[in-house]
């Protein structure tokens, strides 16, 4: 936890508030950008996601002293693992007590709508400035025609493998077919390097790849008029296909939540996994010769692209959200605006590696995405990332459904062999049913 206090703001310079634009000069200047007049003795706190990447928590932390400096407004951080911030803010907008801010994942916002303070000033003030919001974020954050959240980007989804390995195991580099990219992990198995997803209730890897798994082959849970459409003959292609895969991964990965294959990755127990950029993140920056030797290897790829002919991602979208519980709203919209901005956003970026991808077109010219093409598999993953609830809308019940994992648990099951492949289907119907009526 970070307590970002008023003293701070003693110490601001006239340098700090000129790097700020002209939210706080006066005149004609001042007109042409938004901000919000913090409310007397406003204090704010603020839950995010616990990082996985050291220069991503340690550069929030420094825009938001930043801020506080220049508004005097003091701020807590406070943060929490991805599978614990759904509760968390679930529980708060019950309550109605908690942050005031809590940037949560994927379309939780749309559980409790009513419980949030309209951002459509800030979205679209921002969106005008930087080049538009991508069509799944203005879906992740929109209901209704108003914006009930903050989209911050996106944890895209890529495979990450070890060079070596997979030109061990005769291929030069991902196949971009499914066939393929099966052959390539039946092969690295037998090579005594395996790859391995996780199929806990990982929030960002086991649903990234479990959605991927089932879209690649044209079966979805719901179609695009939301009716549940899970019994179908592409899913069950789809977990023939997870089964096989299933057989290449070493033993355990069914309990995996999100930190097991980086930590299984980085130990030389898999050789291969779908995640961020974590991973490469944590060997670049150690100072273990060994590890910087696993970042020499390492590389990324999109993910393979089955029958339906295209891309078939799915993102662990984050999203900020402002609770009317809030006794300083306007503090609490200056902070999103503020950390949203070039100047914040940018920096926020090129230290945590684009572990999160850019919810404004804009912000596609970071450098982060041109300095080292072994990222540049993330850079445009935004764009081909479909929202969860595909092709369905997202609301109350898209939410609802992936919180209860149901298809990675249909996924699991069927893998495993814990459940048949068709009574898997089932319970997965079952399951979806009672959030789409």
């Amino acid at each position: 936890m970070n307590r970002l206090t008023r003293r701070d703001f003693i110490k601001t310079s006239a340098g700090v508030a000129a790097a700020l634009g002209a939210a706080w000069l006066p005149g004609e200047a001042a007109a042409q950008q938004l901000s919000f007049k913090p409310e007397p003795d406003a204090k704010l706190r603020v839950l995010r996601w616990k990082r996985f990447v050291q220069g991503d928590e340690d550069q929030w932390a420094a825009n938001t002293r930043k801020f506080s400096q220049v508004t005097g407004v003091p701020v807590t951080l406070e943060s929490e693992n991805w599978e614990d911030l759904r509760p968390k803010a679930a529980v708060a907008a019950n309550v109605g007590s908690g942050p005031d801010i809590i940037i949560g994942t994927n379309d939780d916002p749309h559980q409790y709508p009513a419980k949030l303070v309209d951002l459509t000033d800030v979205a679209e003030y921002l969106g005008k400035k930087y080049g538009g919001w991508y069509d799944m974020f203005r879906q992740y954050g929109m209901a209704d025609g108003r914006w009930i959240a903050l989209p911050q980007g996106a944890g895209q989804g890529a495979v990450v493998y070890r060079e070596s390995h997979v030109k061990a195991a005769g291929f030069p580099g991902i196949p971009r077919d499914l066939d393929g990219f099966l052959k390539l992990c039946q092969a690295l198995k037998a090579k005594g390097t395996p790859p391995g997803f996780a199929l806990g209730h990982a929030t960002g890897d086991a649903n990234v790849w479990c959605h991927w798994l089932i879209w690649s082959h044209g079966a979805t849970l719901v179609d695009k008029n939301n009716r549940v459409a899970i019994d179908s003959r592409q899913t069950r292609a789809a977990l023939e296909y997870g089964k096989k895969l299933y057989e290449c991964f070493p033993p355990g990965t069914l309990s995996w939540l999100d930190p097991n294959n980086n930590k299984a990755f980085l130990s030389g127990e898999i050789s291969l996994t779908d995640n961020g950029v974590s991973i490469y993140y944590a060997a670049l920056n150690s100072t273990d010769p060994k590890m910087k030797a696993i970042a020499a290897d390492i590389n990324h790829a999109n993910l393979p692209i089955g029958p339906v002919g295209r891309p078939t991602e799915l993102g662990l979208a984050f999203v900020a959200m402002l609770f009317k519980y809030s006794k300083y709203p306007n503090a609490a919209k200056e902070y999103l605006r503020f950390m949203w901005e070039k100047e914040q956003y940018d920096a926020w970026m090129e230290a945590s590696l684009g572990f999160v991808g850019q919810p404004l077109k804009a912000y596609e010219q970071n450098p982060v995405w041109t300095s080292d093409p072994k990222r540049r598999a993330y850079r445009d993953a935004v764009k081909l990332m479909l929202p969860n609830g595909w092709p369905g809308t997202l609301g109350p019940a898209s939410a609802a459904a992936m919180a209860d994992f149901i298809v990675v648990d249909m996924v699991a099951q069927a893998a495993s062999g814990s459940a048949s492949i068709e009574d898997a289907i089932k319970q997965a119907e079952r399951r979806a049913k009672r959030y789409y009526r």
